[in-house]
């Protein structure tokens, strides 16, 4: 029986890794097999992960050496970072080195690192049209992904650049579905205009991911954009409209008012909507759908995705 190939899977616990942990397991004829890597391999997500045939190893992206273990024997990774987990740029960046460096030292054959754009290469920090935040960063969620590209094409490490879009499950997760107004009547609310924000489900990143590992040497040395769909804020209400069979408007605020919402992390998700509003070409177009579709056949797009959902939307009731 020929040996598989192990993926080593960075935050295998999280809607990223965790998606391809269940691609390759779901894949009875794979080529590889599943090294998921979690902080605590006692939680229970990582002991589901165990139950689906994965092997759980305990590693911290802070800690170059527990990755250098992780990494050990393995023929590829999957490597991202969580911003959200302590909202620090300058951590991200050294955690994304700590993967970088680990790959080098092991002699991976094939790393996927989950970026995004870096923003300041389109818009300078002296531009008051967007604030600076933290003293040097626009959208700090992503410029640091988008700056530490670096560390893997500095290490020759053979990388595929991967840019995710907009999850749809942020509508469940945090809070952005619909929610009844002043008027009753229910909004989502975007900073977007009319310019479309390329969304995906969450699922489908791993698959999608999956399908580029399948693809192999490829790929590497790529950036790889993936959506299930481009939409505007618009079409995305339309669509909530039809499954809950009551109007859904569109609520188009400026970045201004977003940035002043109050919840963590406003202004940076502010600055982002803005950025990927007012440089939307640039930001669509490396996110092809097709693409998508070839490496993932079972890609949803929204609709698709909400009917999935439509359960996980509890709708306020409207007098």
């Amino acid at each position: 029986m020929k040996t598989k190939k192990i993926i080593a899977v960075t935050g295998a616990t999280g809607a990223q890794g965790g998606g391809l942990v269940r691609a390759i397991l779901n894949d009875q004829n794979s080529e590889f097999s599943v090294r998921a890597l979690t902080r605590d391999k006692n939680s229970d997500k990582a002991k589901a992960l165990t139950s689906l045939g994965a092997e759980v190893v305990e590693a911290d992206l802070d800690d170059l050496e527990s990755l250098k273990k992780a990494f050990h024997g393995a023929y590829g990774a999957y490597c991202v970072t969580f911003f959200w987990d302590h909202m620090s740029p300058e951590k991200e960046l050294k955690q994304a080195e700590n993967m970088a460096e680990a790959a080098r030292l092991t002699g991976l054959k094939h790393v996927i690192w989950s970026t995004l754009e870096d923003s300041r290469n389109w818009i300078s920090l002296e531009d008051d049209q967007m604030p600076t935040l933290m003293g040097k960063y626009k959208v700090p969620h992503t410029d640091a992904k988008g700056e530490a590209n670096d560390y893997f094409k500095e290490r020759n490490v053979p990388t595929t650049f991967f840019l995710t879009s907009f999850y749809w499950e942020n509508f469940i997760m945090f809070g952005m579905g619909p929610q009844p107004g002043p008027d009753g009547k229910l909004a989502i609310t975007f900073p977007m205009g009319d310019k479309k924000l390329p969304g995906i489900a969450s699922e489908d990143i791993g698959k999608c991911a999956y399908g580029i590992l399948k693809k192999g040497e490829d790929f590497i040395g790529r950036t790889i954009g993936i959506a299930g769909e481009h939409l505007t804020g618009a079409e995305m209400a339309d669509g909530f409209s039809r499954l809950l069979g009551q109007e859904v408007v569109y609520n188009k605020v400026s970045p201004e008012v977003y940035r002043g919402f109050g919840f963590p992390g406003a202004e940076d998700i502010g600055n982002m909507f803005q950025f990927q509003r007012d440089f939307n070409q640039d930001f669509i177009k490396p996110r092809k759908v097709t693409l998508s579709k070839e490496l993932n056949p079972a890609l949803q797009n929204f609709d698709q995705w909400l009917a999935k959902n439509k359960s996980l939307f509890a709708i306020p009731e409207v007098a």
